[in-house]
């Protein structure tokens, strides 16, 4: 079963960083920074035991990095 995938961007409307599932649009959580957000297992706490592929954003919408969890769930031909 493929992990879900999420999110974590800027959004303009609530001028906050949310995680947010990618397919639903459902923020998972949200913070004042960035930082704040991936900060050390933020983001695993936040998709608890499901775990799954987050997409960090740039403010630009760019993706500045990806990350999954569980790690060990990270697909051997991912190229991240």
């Amino acid at each position: 079963m493929p992990l879900p995938k999420y999110n974590v961007e800027f959004s303009e409307r609530k001028e906050k960083w949310v995680l947010k599932n990618e397919k639903t649009d459902k923020i998972i959580k949200e913070t004042n920074t960035k930082e704040k957000m991936i900060a050390g297992g933020v983001l695993e706490r936040a998709l608890g035991d499901n775990g799954g592929s987050v997409k960090i954003r740039k403010l630009n919408n760019q993706i500045q990095e990806e990350r999954t969890f569980p790690p060990e769930a990270d697909p051997s031909q991912s190229p991240g």
